[in-house]
């Protein structure tokens, strides 16, 4: 059976699809994005764009009974692979060791020009 899980504490989604879903004890979320729970878009450093993906990751995780550590894959996408070591440390900001599995891919571009974007797997 997939539940669904949707919050008001994370923008909705901005295409056909769900904010996650969970599968038995397994919650895929979306690639999240630098906008906030009202759909605006967080403009600055690529720390500021990281912070408020990270802010929306949370809110997901909690809505569907889990949290940041509960995540065991975590995968950001970079607009500039040089801007890495800033969200590295944005990361050590919301997560602590033992840190998910985790993969950064470069990409030409991202939705509505952002820096950053991740999506991640949770096990609760």
């Amino acid at each position: 059976m997939k539940e669904f899980i949707k919050t008001a504490n994370a923008p909705s989604a901005i295409g056909p699809y769900n904010q996650a879903v969970k599968v038995g004890n397994t919650v895929y979320i979306s690639g999240q994005i630098p906008l906030t729970p009202e759909m605006d878009l967080i403009e600055g450093s690529v720390q500021d764009e990281a912070r408020q993906v990270f802010k929306n990751l949370q809110a997901i995780c909690q809505a569907a009974g889990g949290d940041l550590k509960d995540i065991v894959k975590l995968t950001i996408f970079l607009v500039d692979m040089d801007d890495f070591a800033q969200v590295n440390e944005v990361m050590q900001e919301f997560c602590q060791e033992p840190y998910p599995a985790r993969a950064a891919i470069g990409v030409k571009e991202l939705p509505k020009g952002v820096q950053v974007e991740a999506e991640a797997i949770m096990v609760l």
